[in-house]
């Protein structure tokens, strides 16, 4: 039975007091002195609450010898070390499914707004400049291009299903071929030379970090685009400042970055990069549906010892 859990952040302001309404809660990240705490309380700790943004460091695992679970706010788990977890018999889970609509259907927005200009059509609206000048220049159609998408998931799939409607070829890279009837790459520079837009939506991890490299933006060529709804460390993002500021590709749509929220600044100054702070899940209602899962995770490893989604 769970008695005390210590929360990495406050997930949801209601949510974080249903968990305070059941356990004896602990805000790690509102602990001033967090060296006394892990002395006096370390060993009570049996379950914790944290995000994909925070994770658990193996430092602080190694501060709480009996924690039984990890219930994670958000998909993704680069910042938890599974193999720590599965040496120490940790179960972990995070909230998938709940918020695979609304990422796709901002991976589609940005794909629009990248190659329709969106951001400079605001400003040329808003700063006067089409009464002064006239039209603004001509943006590239979505329709008729190929989306080449790395990682087709269950994110990925759905972004395929809401582009096909705009009139897109599908191809995709992956470890092995899916039951779809869109093309399939083993080679990841192939696909980046066949497609127009090329969509990231593969997990991170050390297996995919920097794979979007200067070899594969090359290959995308002077009329591709990249959009990034994955992972900031899917890309080597020196390459590709390189490639938006010496046009060796069109644009991009980024959602991600590697120093999050830090991103670097060079690419505030780029005019052909549509940027979104790493909001793709960021509505009330998944934000809301992802906090109760995290909650029903807990009680259900409370109530019976099993998790709803737990990690494999």
């Amino acid at each position: 039975m769970i008695r005390s859990v210590l929360a990495i952040t406050d997930i949801r302001p209601a949510y974080t007091a249903l968990l305070a309404g059941r356990y004896d809660l602990h805000r790690f990240d509102l602990i001033k002195d967090t060296e006394a705490f892990l002395n006096e309380t370390g060993d009570k700790i049996t379950a914790v609450v944290t995000s994909a943004r925070f994770g658990l460091s193996v430092e602080l695992m190694d501060r709480l010898p009996n924690l039984e679970v990890i219930t994670s706010f958000g998909v993704g788990h680069d910042l938890i070390d599974l193999e720590a977890c599965r040496a120490r018999g940790i179960r972990v889970s995070t909230t998938p499914d709940i918020l695979t609509d609304d990422v796709a259907d901002t991976a589609i927005m940005l794909m629009h707004a990248a190659l329709r200009n969106l951001v400079a059509g605001d400003d040329w609206a808003r700063s006067g400049k089409w009464s002064a000048n006239g039209p603004m220049a001509l943006t590239r159609s979505v329709r008729g291009k190929k989306l080449g998408i790395v990682g087709l998931g269950r994110i990925g799939q759905a972004i395929a299903s809401r582009a096909e409607p705009s009139g897109l070829e599908i191809g995709y890279f992956g470890r092995n071929p899916k039951p779809v009837d869109y093309q399939f790459f083993d080679d990841l520079v192939e696909l980046a030379r066949w497609a127009d837009i090329l969509m990231l939506s593969c997990p991170g991890g050390a297996a995919t970090q920097g794979i979007i490299n200067a070899d594969v933006l090359s290959a995308l060529g002077a009329d591709g685009f990249v959009i990034n709804i994955a992972r900031g460390s899917v890309v080597d993002e020196p390459a590709l400042i390189d490639a938006l500021q010496n046009k060796v590709i069109a644009g991009a749509g980024l959602d991600v970055f590697y120093n999050e929220p830090h991103m670097d600044r060079a690419f505030a100054t780029l005019d052909n990069v549509v940027l979104y702070p790493h909001h793709a899940s960021g509505t009330v209602e998944t934000r809301d549906a992802m906090a109760q899962l995290v909650v029903d995770n807990l009680n259900a490893w409370d109530d019976r010892g099993e998790l709803i989604t737990p990690v494999a």
